[in-house]
């Protein structure tokens, strides 16, 4: 049970956010429809009293509170509901999450459900199959889809490698943008059948469109060993993330540099690197790299509906690094 005020209290934010959300989605819906764009964000903590992210995706919404000690279990569903019956979505296709702050963010990649359901989205003029339900994170990062442009922009004639690559989006993008080769690397093999249903849903050939399940560092040792050679990258990896089999943990605050260095060890000189993190205390240790040039891009990146309207700081960062 909850108490009757703070019920009260509770309904009055879901109202709020409930008329935030609508507002927001006739904004952007006719505009994204334009451009074949079927995923994008409504909210995110724009009101500081309600901590929660909506995202739409193609007629499902995923409602996600950012945690804390005081959060209460009856508050997301209140959300929940409110937005889902403002915008005539039914229960079905309503998912709460659950987002943690820190180094809980390992969290974000354990399994909350079951239901094996992946649902279709469109992405300009590619199509990604989306689970809304069964992990925090989808299997798209729609604030990188602009970033997956610009590569796709930069890919004819290259050789593209992508670390961390989860379920394949940027690899599409440069398949699509005539890559002469792709190579996506992820330890989860959930992820790397995931990846390759995007590729097969997308028409792009298994012939010199490879996915390497491993670990990343395990990959770029045997990689420099075989003198594999690439002038495209992106590396997008985990804030925090532990091998249990070996005991062995990443820090992105701490790692950035050691990987950055074992990643340009492959890279052709004149290539191109994209280092991205969503980590929100980063401080960027890249000034002792051997390369041409640095430049953080991350306004370029972000689309207008991930742009936080608070002084938060922004959802990703973004670098390009010349080799």
């Amino acid at each position: 049970m909850i108490d009757p005020d703070i019920r009260i209290k509770f309904e009055q934010q879901a109202e709020m956010l409930a008329n935030r959300a609508k507002k927001r989605f006739k904004h952007l819906r006719k505009r994204f429809a334009k451009q074949n764009i079927s995923v994008f964000r409504l909210y995110d903590w724009d009101i500081p009293e309600i901590r929660a992210v909506v995202d739409w995706y193609d007629g499902h919404l995923v409602i996600g509170e950012y945690m804390r000690r005081q959060s209460v279990p009856q508050w997301l569903p209140i959300m929940g509901e409110a937005v889902a019956r403002a915008l005539d979505v039914p229960p079905e296709h309503l998912h709460l999450k659950k987002r943690y702050a820190g180094k809980q963010d390992g969290k974000r990649y354990e399994r909350i459900g079951y239901t094996d359901q992946k649902i279709v989205v469109s992405e300009r003029e590619f199509e990604f199959y989306v689970n809304p339900g069964d992990y925090v994170d989808t299997g798209l990062f729609s604030d990188h889809r602009d970033t997956r442009q610009t590569v796709r922009e930069m890919a004819q004639g290259r050789d593209f490698l992508n670390l961390y690559c989860y379920t394949a989006t940027f690899s599409c993008y440069a398949a699509k943008g005539g890559a002469r080769s792709t190579l996506s690397v992820d330890r989860s093999e959930t992820a790397v059948k995931w990846a390759r249903e995007n590729m097969d849903l997308n028409g792009i050939p298994r012939q010199n469109n490879a996915l390497i399940h491993a670990d990343t560092f395990d990959f770029l040792r045997r990689a420099r060993r075989r003198e594999q050679r690439f002038d495209l990258a992106v590396v997008d990896p985990p804030s925090y993330s532990t091998t249990q089999s070996r005991n062995d943990a990443f820090d992105i605050v701490e790692d950035h540099p050691r990987l950055l260095a074992d990643t340009l060890a492959l890279m052709k000189k004149g290539g191109i690197i994209f280092f991205s993190t969503n980590h929100q205390d980063f401080y960027p240790r890249m000034e002792d790299l051997d390369i041409a040039g640095l430049e953080e891009i991350t306004h370029s990146t972000i689309p207008e509906d991930y742009v936080r309207k608070t002084n938060r700081q922004p959802i990703h960062r973004c670098w390009r690094i010349s080799v």
